[in-house]
Order: C-alpha cells, then sequence, then structure tokens
C-alpha cells in the first residue's frame, strides 16, 4: 500500500508519487489535492490503483487523480490517463461501466423566492414524470435500426425527434455526439438492455436537483454562463443506463485473450486492456463511443421530461435553458504539447470532466471568450459547484477538473450506518425535500458518505486548474 511518505509535493496542491516508486512504473504518479485530501485517499486503495496506471503501456507524462479521487475498479475513480495514439492501450476499466455518466445543467430564469410555496409539488411531479430505479424503463422504445440511428448519433438523433432544442447541442459536449461510434460494435445484449432505457435516471449516485444559486464568485464568468444569485437551477445527473455497462462488460471479457497475445502484463487484472491502434482497441473505442451517444441522449430526453414539468407545475415563465452538459467516464482523441510538440493522445477520463481555458477551440461559441464551463455536482445536502477553466489545465491535468465530492464510505457502509427515513427527515429539517426510490438507496447516499465539496473545488482552484465561478445549494432531490 502507498503511504503518505511516498508521497511527494511538487508545488501547491499538487503532490507525486515517483517513478522510482516501483520498478514497473513507467511514469510518476500525481495527484491534485491538499494535504487533508491527500491524507484521506491513503485510507483505500485508489493512491496504490493510481501507480498501477502508471505501468500502462504507452502512458504519456504521469498518471493523474482528481482531489475526489477514491478507489474503482481498476483505476481510481477520479483518474486521468493519456495514452500515445500508437504505442498506447485503452483500457475499459479506464472508463468506467457508466459510460459518459455525466451530469446537465439547465437554468431558469425564476428566482427560489417566487417559486419556494411550490417547490415539493415541483419534485413530486419531477419524480413522476421522471422514470427512474434499477432496471426501470421509460416511454420511449426504439426498433433495432433506431436505436442503432441514436448510438451513431446521440443527442442530435432524439432533438429532430422533438426531444429538445438545436440550441441545446451547442451547449452540450462534443454537440451530444462522439465521433467513431459504430453500432455494429456493440452487442445484442447491450441493445437490447438500452432499448427501452432512454429518458430515465437510474439508480446509485444518479439524481435530478433542484437548487438555488448561494454564492457567485467570479461576477463575469457568471454573466456569460447566464447564472445569478437566487437563481433557480436543475442538475441532471445520469449515464448509459445498462447499455453503457453491458458494453464494459462485454469488453472487459473480451480483452482477456488478445491482451495475452499482444504480450501485455499489467499489475492489476482490473486494468485489462488492448492496444487503442489495434482491431481490438478499434472496436472498444466505437462501441464506447455510441454508449457516450446514448447517455448524451438519455440526458437530453430528462431535460425534455423536466421543461415539461417545470411548465405545467409553474406556469409559462418557467422555460429551463441550457447551461451545459459535461461527461465524467469517457475516451477522446486530443492534442497536447509533450516535449514541446504537439501530439495526439488518447485521454481517459473516469471520474473526471473535461476543463479547458479560455480561447480553446473545443470550447462552445458562447463561452469561448470566458473558458470552459466546468459542472461538479455535490451530494443532496451540500453544494454543488460551476467553475471555469484555466490555461493550466493544459498542462497540469491535460485539461481535467473533478467531477464531484468523491465518496469517503461505501455504499454499504453508508447503508449500515445511515437510515433513510431519518436522514430525509434530517434533509427537509435543512431545507432539502428528497424523493426517494427507496431507503435503502437513500442511505447509500447520503452526505457523510461522501468528501467535503468545498475542499475538493477549492484544491482545483488552488492547483490553477479552474476558477470557481458559482454555488448552487439544493432545495429538492429525486433519486432513482
Amino acid at each position: 500500500m502507498v503511504t503518505l511518505t511516498d508521497v511527494k509535493q511538487i508545488e501547491e496542491c499538487v503532490y507525486e508519487i515517483p517513478r522510482s516508486y516501483r520498478d514497473d512504473m513507467r511514469v510518476p504518479a500525481r495527484v491534485i489535492a491538499d494535504a487533508a485530501i491527500l491524507e484521506a485517499a491513503s485510507h483505500d486503495r485508489g493512491l496504490e490503483q493510481l501507480v498501477n496506471t502508471a505501468c500502462l503501456p504507452g502512458i504519456t507524462n504521469f498518471a493523474l487523480a482528481m482531489p475526489d479521487i477514491h478507489q474503482g475498479y481498476g483505476p481510481p475513480i477520479g483518474g486521468v490517463l493519456a495514452m500515445d495514439e500508437e504505442t498506447g492501450v485503452i483500457s475499459p476499466g479506464a472508463t468506467g461501466y457508466d459510460i459518459n455518466c455525466g451530469v446537465r445543467l439547465l437554468a431558469s430564469e425564476l428566482s427560489f423566492g417566487s417559486v419556494k410555496p411550490r417547490i415539493e409539488a415541483l419534485v413530486d411531479a419531477l419524480f413522476a414524470g421522471v422514470p427512474s430505479g434499477v432496471g426501470r424503463g421509460g416511454a420511449l422504445h426504439f426498433a433495432d435500426r433506431e436505436l442503432d440511428a441514436l448510438l451513431e448519433r446521440g443527442a442530435q438523433y432524439v432533438v429532430e425527434l422533438g426531444y429538445g432544442l438545436p440550441d441545446d447541442l451547442a451547449h452540450t459536449e462534443e454537440r451530444g455526439c462522439l465521433a467513431g461510434a459504430r453500432a455494429d460494435a456493440v452487442s445484442h445484449e447491450a441493445k437490447k438492455r438500452g432499448s427501452g432505457q432512454c429518458g430515465t435516471l437510474g439508480s446509485g449516485n444518479h439524481f435530478i436537483e433542484i437548487g438555488r444559486v448561494a454564492e457567485i464568485f467570479d461576477e463575469a464568468t457568471a454573466r456569460v454562463f447566464g447564472l445569478f444569485q437566487g437563481q433557480l437551477l436543475v442538475w441532471i445527473h445520469s449515464g448509459s443506463r445498462g447499455l453503457g455497462h453491458q458494453v464494459c462488460t462485454d469488453y472487459v471479457r473480451g480483452f482477456q485473450q488478445p491482451m495475452r497475445e499482444y504480450g501485455i502484463t499489467v499489475p492489476d487484472r482490473e486494468l485489462v486492456c488492448a492496444p487503442f491502434a489495434s482491431p481490438e482497441g478499434q472496436n472498444y473505442f466505437a462501441a464506447m463511443a455510441c454508449a457516450a451517444n446514448y447517455a448524451w441522449a438519455n440526458r437530453q430526453v430528462m431535460a425534455h421530461l423536466a421543461r415539461t414539468v417545470f411548465l405545467d407545475v409553474l406556469g409559462a415563465d418557467a422555460h429551463l435553458r441550457q447551461v451545459y452538459d459535461v461527461t465524467h467516464n469517457i475516451v477522446k482523441r486530443e492534442t497536447y504539447a509533450v516535449d514541446g510538440q504537439p501530439r495526439t493522445l488518447i485521454i481517459h477520463r473516469k471520474g473526471a470532466t473535461r476543463c479547458f481555458p479560455a480561447g480553446h477551440a473545443d470550447v462552445p461559441d458562447a463561452y469561448r471568450a470566458a473558458g470552459h464551463p466546468v459542472l461538479v455536482p455535490g451530494d443532496m445536502g451540500t453544494a454543488s459547484y460551476v467553475l471555469v477553466g484555466l490555461p493550466a489545465a493544459l498542462e497540469k491535468t491535460f485539461g481535467s477538473s473533478c467531477h464531484g465530492a468523491g465518496r469517503v464510505m461505501s455504499r454499504a457502509a453508508a447503508s449500515k450506518q445511515v437510515q433513510g427515513k431519518e436522514l430525509q427527515q434530517r434533509l427537509r429539517k435543512q431545507g432539502v425535500y428528497v424523493h426517494g426510490g427507496s431507503w435503502e438507496g437513500l442511505a447509500e447516499e447520503a452526505p457523510e458518505a461522501y468528501k467535503d465539496i468545498d475542499r475538493v473545488v477549492r484544491a482545483m482552484e488552488c492547483a490553477g486548474v479552474a476558477r470557481r465561478v458559482a454555488k448552487a445549494v439544493p432545495i429538492g432531490v429525486i433519486k432513482g
């Protein structure tokens, strides 16, 4: 196990486990953190898993973790890996099982004070209007050809069906469609699981949250993003549902034999991988892109359903404008400077989100002068943040930021220590109305199961990677 004595601080809020720590490391392992976050990270296998990823073939510069680091499957949650396009590998575990689990932020022009008496009715209507829960399907069912079109075209496909607005796409990462998707790379079983789940929330840590802007840190950028004090917001956090999980499962199994044939050895079998440039690697990339597109379509449909609920409950003035939609479990081709020269790298973000500075070509036109919006949802009892990317992100984090608070307690441990009904009552006293699908599911997501999100985002700011723009606090939450 990695101990704190093995970790060296190299600059403010940046720590490193040197390459000399273990003979099989190809690059150092770095963590964006403060001292308290680093100490908390030493209590599970997250740092050890980060070191393991530093041993993968073709990894470039360093293996990296965000301040929300915690133990995951293979790499830690909060991990960012940059692979050489020709010599590097692609790993399903370094993407995550919930491919393109991400968050969409919608903003109203209403203030919390003007709708406070209707919040409970609004939450109950959202729970009724957006299907949620393990395995639950929704109203949309796609035939084979339709589903293939959705997998290859993503959110664009469902917008053309009437679910949302073209402007939503301009405010979605990759415009809601990752290039390279091929539906024939997705198994029949994965398609079967996804055929009826588009437009559904799921369970676990997924949620729809109604919040209010409690604090503005950067007035100029907030204006560009269309945020103001007291504003009513909606956060939608979900992913690719059963389809994405099955894609990961299929390729974790399918990579076992090719990895041996390519002579790849890894320190943890959960890091199963294949050369990115190989046929197997390209097939996984194509299937992963399909799952990512499914997730964008899924959040697009839920945003449409949320808009419908808002109009039904609050009236014609309750339109929801999309601020942005970002993913935090994905693999991308992106260009960065390596040894002073631009190189295309294969960026794995697992529990990390895109974070680009002002002027970057991949920042939406409306925000390019300010920088990339970074959406960091918290737990249902604390806060969520909107950040903006800074130039140092390109050098320090491969254009990446944290994606949330990060767990400090497993779901099993949380459910033993917290009673769901008592948690709901506690949150209600704090002014947060929660409508959940089960008491156990609610207990698993208790605020005490997560790190201090204020500290997590301050670590990103301390490292010079992102700047706080606005803080939102929850007032109503639905959980699957």
